[in-house]
């Protein structure tokens, strides 16, 4: 069903991956979806292809609305000049942001498995200028429209590095800092009745993701941790992200939602919710997906295991939680 049908709704990043995906999502809903990169027709980063273009097409195969604007986030003027656009083509009226613009992948991966003191100090601008920073000024200009207008819904895109260590210090300190900014905007942002969330999906198939995982396989990596990824064990596609995005934004409810992080594969499995391959992942702390990757033997077996959540309490006893009081 069409849920959001009249809404407008501002994905950034989504030429590729997970931020294509969501708008995608977005579209099945009938939203009409603005979207933002650097690249409007076919190019290459990273090897990998992906353009405003390709998503257009894509959101229209899936019978909805897109308006791709070419935008670099590292350019506030840029950004400005996007809201201002919005704003006088929708009259004001800016239902939904999904801050997921993200230039990082690249230097993390080339700094996989490096000591931070043993990087150059740039890889904190290439994790966190487009990613916190963007998310922080795109931010800023659709609370202005939305405050305007008593109603409206902020998600960040963040991850579970947010809680524990995950490829490297910028990179977490970065999704960290994305939870505290979706949690602290939040609390200005309630008297308006506009709500901000943190996103934070599982283990996401995306391009680039996909051939890091084909990589482990050619070099054999027999690691617990290598071992889940390059069997793709439990992934979640991009899509998944947005249909949950989708079915949050048409709760009437949502504020009571607001100020927290929101677990892709939790929602989906509340608001019955499948992927793209009709599959519903498990959560990254249900037992089902923490026991099968701890002893991969399970793995063929995982549907045995009761889907059930690791309490709050006990992550943050574990001894991968940081930072500790």
């Amino acid at each position: 069903m069409k849920h959001l049908e009249g809404r407008v709704a501002l994905v950034t990043g989504a030429t590729r991956g997970i931020g294509r995906g969501i708008a995608i999502g977005l579209a099945e809903a009938g939203a009409t979806v603005y979207v933002t990169g650097r690249s409007l027709n076919n190019s290459s980063s990273d090897g990998v292809f992906g353009s405003l273009s390709e998503t257009q097409l894509a959101i229209e195969e899936a019978g909805g609305v897109c308006i791709p604007v070419q935008v670099d986030h590292s350019d506030d003027q840029q950004v400005r000049l996007l809201f201002e656009r919005i704003q006088d083509e929708q009259d004001g009226q800016l239902d939904l942001l999904v801050n997921n613009a993200y230039s990082g992948v690249q230097a993390v991966k080339d700094a996989y498995g490096q000591p931070f003191w043993d990087c150059e100090p740039s890889i904190w601008d290439a994790s966190n200028n487009v990613g916190l920073r963007s998310h922080y000024v795109a931010s800023v200009f659709a609370s202005r429209m939305m405050a305007k207008r008593n109603s409206g819904l902020i998600c960040t895109i963040s991850s579970w590095a947010g809680m524990s260590y995950l490829f490297n210090t910028a990179y977490g300190v970065g999704k960290a800092a994305c939870d505290r900014l979706a949690a602290d905007m939040a609390v200005e942002l309630k008297p308006h009745n506009v709500a901000s969330v943190a996103i934070w999906p599982g283990i996401v198939g995306t391009e680039l993701f996909s051939r890091f995982a084909s990589e482990m396989n050619q070099t054999n990596a027999t690691d617990q941790k290598s071992s889940f990824i390059s069997e793709r064990y439990n992934w979640e596609t991009p899509l998944l992200t947005g249909r949950v995005i989708a079915a949050l934004a048409c709760q009437p409810n949502v504020m009571r939602h607001t100020g927290r992080v929101q677990i892709v594969a939790e929602l989906a499995k509340q608001y019955g919710i499948v992927d793209e391959n009709g599959d519903q992942p498990a959560s990254l702390r249900s037992l089902r997906f923490v026991l099968p990757v701890a002893l991969p033997i399970l793995r063929k077996y995982s549907w045995l295991i009761p889907d059930i959540k690791v309490p709050w309490s006990l992550l943050l006893l574990s001894a991968v939680s940081s930072p500790k009081i």
